[in-house]
């Protein structure tokens, strides 16, 4: 059975005000809660269960997906007590004995989740980061220093608000159930931490490149953003009932 894990149990504090009232997964885009679309999309994927890690409001997701069937997908539930990050609540699993999926749920994007996880199965990784190539533009001016040893401080060259090319993670992952002998039970552990201790152990971890549409609704900018996206790509975003 394809499943997939989504970390629906943060505060959303760089939403605030609108998420003391309302967990940042049912944000409303265009004319549903985010999570909506995330969890029609994994359905159209072919996914046949959904768990969602819940915290901050967690009834309030509760309530509104219930078990799934209005949306034609089983839906469950682990709650964490105490916040654990966003990779300790992978520990809450009882029943993690197949390779998932596990995604943020407040992303917007039309990513293959089905060929994300095939492909990570036939790599035989322990965990497999989605990733993309962005260009971000920094707003400092960087100086760059000499490797003369005898004038450190001698400037080279000066770069002002450089865009540097980075490989993003887009909050999308999967893993084997190997990866619980990495995350302690009840303890607070969040994804690059659990990364980098899988790469210290020289557990295989994978990443895959993706192009993409990709939005992390996580501020008031990518929130409108993300309004606007979602009339523009709608047909992409959303599958038909």
């Amino acid at each position: 059975m394809n499943r997939a894990i989504v970390l629906a149990g943060g505060q959303g504090t760089r939403l605030r005000p609108y998420t003391t009232i309302l967990p940042k997964p049912l944000m409303p885009v265009g004319d549903r809660p985010v999570l909506d679309v995330v969890v029609r999309q994994l359905r159209a994927a072919g996914f046949e269960q959904v768990t969602m890690a819940t915290g901050h409001l967690a009834e309030l997701i509760e309530a509104y997906f219930g078990d799934g069937a209005k949306l034609g997908i089983q839906i469950d539930y682990v709650r964490e007590e105490h916040p654990l990050g966003t990779a300790g609540p992978l520990s809450l699993l009882e029943d993690f004995t197949e390779d998932v999926l596990v995604m943020n749920g407040d992303i917007l994007t039309d990513l293959d989740y089905r060929a994300l996880l095939s492909d990570h199965c036939a790599d035989g990784a322990v965990a497999t980061i989605a990733t993309q190539r962005r260009t971000e533009a920094m707003s400092l001016g960087v100086v760059t220093f000499g490797d003369d040893a005898d004038d450190v401080n001698r400037v080279i060259g000066y770069d002002e608000k450089p865009e540097l090319a980075v490989d993003a993670s887009m909050g999308v992952y999967c893993f084997s159930p190997a990866v619980l002998e990495h995350v302690e039970p009840g303890r607070f552990l969040d994804f690059p931490d659990l990364v980098l201790r899988l790469i210290a152990a020289d557990v295989p971890v994978r990443g895959w490149r993706s192009s993409a549409f990709w939005l992390d609704v996580g501020t008031p900018a990518d929130y409108e953003r993300a309004q606007e996206a979602f009339v523009t790509l709608r047909h992409r975003l959303l599958p038909p009932d």
